[in-house]
């Protein structure tokens, strides 16, 4: 993917429509917008999302059921994390379980500390969990992930399988992914996007990875264009 080339025409088969979804509101976001240094707090390690944060997701539901979007999707790709794993299945899920189905939920009941239903995994697009699309690693506890053992039991129907660690071997306690570095792994997700048969996939991931990723492209748009590929 060469995001300096000028302007390109594409055959639509070849062509993929990313939805990119930003987690709803979390508890760390709450407590840094108070005080930036709280993201420093363990209190707010893989912070789950508000109350709020759960009505924004259920207003995103409604939505995407309603524009006829969520039958479009193929594939959801999340970052594992509590709050974006949560936004996601909440968004594009098959909404509560309901009983006697023999099917993994995609969310078990209370996940997260949320007092939510358990969320189905009927009638809805299948979900893997990609650690290239997560947040800036390292320094902030909100973007420490748990065990993958501990999110398959949360989260059953998800398929962690491209996960190669159980344990969270990226983040450090000392060191924060610089820019550049984001940049690098974001072009790295999309490419590796561009290796999926799916067309037409749904991202939950966070502000500062997809900021800094959509930074890399519209370099040789206009201003305005640029803007908007990169508007939080």
């Amino acid at each position: 993917m060469d995001s300096t080339s000028g302007p390109a025409l594409y055959p639509l088969h070849r062509c993929k429509t990313l939805h990119l979804v930003r987690h709803a509101q979390g508890h760390h976001n709450v407590a840094a917008e108070k005080n930036h240094d709280e993201y420093m707090s363990e209190d707010y390690f893989d912070a789950a999302l508000t109350p709020l944060g759960w009505q924004q997701v259920d207003n995103l539901h409604k939505h995407v059921l309603a524009c006829g979007l969520l039958k479009k999707i193929e594939l959801v790709i999340v970052s594992p994390l509590m709050r974006t794993m949560q936004t996601a299945v909440g968004v594009f899920g098959g909404g509560d379980c309901t009983d006697g189905v023999g099917r993994r939920p995609l969310m078990s009941a209370n996940a997260g500390d949320s007092d939510r239903s358990a969320i189905s995994s009927l009638n809805c697009p299948p979900f893997i969990s990609v650690e290239l699309c997560r947040e800036l690693l390292g320094v902030h506890p909100c973007d420490r992930r748990r065990s993958i053992t501990q999110y398959q039991r949360l989260f059953p129907a998800i398929d962690f399988s491209p996960i190669e660690n159980n344990e969270d071997v990226l983040w450090k306690a000392d060191i924060r992914e610089k820019n550049e570095e984001v940049v690098e792994r974001g072009i790295k997700f999309l490419n590796w996007i561009l290796t999926r048969e799916e067309k037409e996939i749904a991202v939950v991931s966070h502000s500062g990875f997809l900021y800094r990723t959509l930074s890399a492209f519209g370099n040789d748009c206009h201003p305005s264009v640029k803007s908007e590929i990169t508007n939080q």
